[in-house]
């Protein structure tokens, strides 16, 4: 029987439960019945500072990444950050590739897609150089 069930698009609630469940030290909360937020910390590596992140969600969307705190900056040659959107949303992956659908649970993708963003930008900062791969966005509104 495996492989007979197909996945389904999860619900605000199984994503809010979800995330309450793997990260409990997250602050989650329900937007409305068809949208949520979270709010919390990461810190991707034990030499890493702390960052404060939110993440938006709503059925309709593109789930949507920012840092709080520290202000994210441009690096010491004055270049511009890479892999960000208007407004300093995270390019956490590429929508037309469909990396990130419905069917996949925020806990399991978005979150760790963050912190390893965040990795990656510290990386940047000492190197100059973006080691993540990936293309890099125009300064496009998308989110």
């Amino acid at each position: 029987m495996a492989g007979k069930y197909k996945s389904r698009n999860k619900s605000i609630a199984e994503q809010v439960a979800s995330m309450r469940k793997k990260y409990p030290q997250f602050t989650v909360s329900f937007s409305s019945p068809s949208s949520m937020k979270v709010i919390g910390m990461l810190q991707p590596t034990s030499r890493s500072i702390s960052y404060q992140f939110i993440l938006k969600y709503n059925l309709t969307d593109y789930p949507k990444t920012k840092i709080i705190s520290p202000t994210l900056h441009k690096n010491s040659k004055g270049e511009e950050i890479p892999h960000i959107y208007t407004g300093e949303k995270l390019c956490l992956y590429q929508p037309k590739y469909f990396e990130f659908n419905r069917k996949d649970f925020l806990c399991d993708t978005i979150i760790p897609w963050t912190s390893l963003w965040l990795y990656y930008y510290e990386i940047w900062h000492l190197t100059g150089v973006w080691l993540g791969g990936g293309e890099h966005p125009k300064k496009l509104n998308l989110f």
